[in-house]
């Protein structure tokens, strides 16, 4: 029986507290029976194969091996998707299945995909243990990925063998994933699955950059620029995070950071949020000097707010890093903005401002009926790139 979704508990006794105890601590992990059906899947386990855009299917109630589950491994996104991989982890744990198939090797053959009956006489004979681990492979964002399962047999009340839980994890060692998510923060992490497909989605856009950084670069020693830098860097993080956004790119000494409508509830909050944002960073930038040995003068950021209504927004995944990216003639257009806002002014163009309802409005101070705007190539600081880009776009001051 294929499910798709969260799954219920299972029934048996033994199962349900672990798999309540796998779910709540975000384990990837399968629970089969004593006969190699899949009982349970946690939620995790069913989103990291799904691509991390939505629940994948899994085969409740069939053989772990089975055609159905094989099947429907083969309908996954991500993880052991493939022939190929699948006949992998089945040599990786055959073994253990084939210790706990009663009828052997000849039942085995019956139970079993007709694309892994070949692997079933040269599986290794096993003593069954409490526990064990395997590497394997699967796929992410289409690359090969090392993975580790450990299996662990779940006893029953009476002490005797109930099922098996199969709990997987990145081969990476727990030291390194530790150090991967030591400081980074989780809301993060979830918006930037929600945007792991790429689509069209309304947001604001923020561009932030450090004025007249060549000479400080030049005046400063390496290490205290470089240290500049990283304060400048998590500081924005923190108040693009904070304020409900998703960081993009770090460029040089700026930052791009997008507030989408969708994850804000409503393109009023989403602006709202952006400008927040801003306000924000422009305020630890007196804590950022001050911790960097600086004058508050020396520190002045350009702020440029703008907003996409047909923004491209997905994530890209490399094995080197994971990013957020937009497309759109928006982006560009922000940039322009930005460059135009010297002396740590903060321009946010009409389009932006005039989805603030009026609760977001008031709760920034601005009087809507008030504000003044000025088309880019009408300010005194207005780029050659910005007259000749996007000399319409009106701005204010925020």
């Amino acid at each position: 029986m294929k499910r798709l979704g969260s799954l219920p508990l299972p029934e048996d006794p033994a199962l349900a507290p672990v798999a309540v105890a796998l779910q709540e601590a975000g384990h990837w992990a399968d629970i089969v029976d004593r006969d190699w059906r899949l009982v349970y899947s946690t939620d995790d386990m069913l989103r990291i194969v799904g691509g991390l855009t939505a629940l994948a299917p899994v085969a409740i109630g069939e053989h772990y091996f089975g055609p159905a589950a094989v099947d429907t491994r083969l309908e996954w996104r991500s993880g052991p998707n493939t022939i190929e991989l699948i006949r992998e982890l089945f040599t990786a744990i055959g073994g253990w299945v084939l210790a706990d198939t009663p009828g052997g090797r000849d039942r085995l053959h019956d139970l079993v995909h007709p694309a892994l009956v070949d692997l079933v006489d040269p599986l290794a004979s096993i003593i069954p243990s409490p526990a064990g681990s395997f590497s394997a492979h699967g796929t992410h964002v289409g690359e090969p990925v090392p993975y580790f399962i450990t299996t662990v047999r779940i006893l029953d009340a009476t002490g005797r063998q109930a099922e098996t839980a199969l709990i997987m994890k990145p081969a990476a060692a727990m030291a390194v994933l530790a150090t991967v998510a030591v400081g980074v923060d989780a809301r993060h992490f979830e918006r930037m699955q929600h945007v792991a497909k790429a689509a069209r989605r309304p947001a604001a856009i923020l561009f932030a950059d450090l004025e007249a950084s060549s000479p400080l670069a030049r005046r400063l020693p390496s290490a205290s620029y470089f240290a500049l830098g990283r304060r400048l860097a998590r500081a924005a993080d923190r108040c693009v995070i904070g304020a409900g956004g998703l960081v993009g790119r770090h460029v040089g000494d700026g930052v791009v950071a997008f507030f989408l409508a969708e994850t804000a509830g409503s393109e009023s909050a989403a602006a709202h949020a952006c400008i927040v944002a801003a306000r924000a960073l422009r305020g630890t930038l007196v804590d950022v000097a001050t911790r960097s040995g600086l004058p508050v003068e020396d520190l002045v950021m350009r702020f440029g707010l703008h907003w996409g209504s047909t923004l491209y927004v997905g994530q890209i995944a490399t094995s080197g890093r994971t990013e957020v990216i937009a497309l759109g003639d928006e982006v560009n257009e922000t940039a322009r903005i930005e460059a135009c806002a010297s002396g740590g002014r903060a321009l946010a163009s009409k389009a932006l401002v005039e989805r603030l309802g009026p609760g977001e409005a008031a709760d920034l101070a601005l009087d809507l009926n008030r504000v003044v705007y000025t088309p880019l190539a009408y300010l005194a600081t207005a780029t050659e790139k910005a007259r000749r880009d996007a000399p319409a776009i009106a701005v204010c001051e925020i």
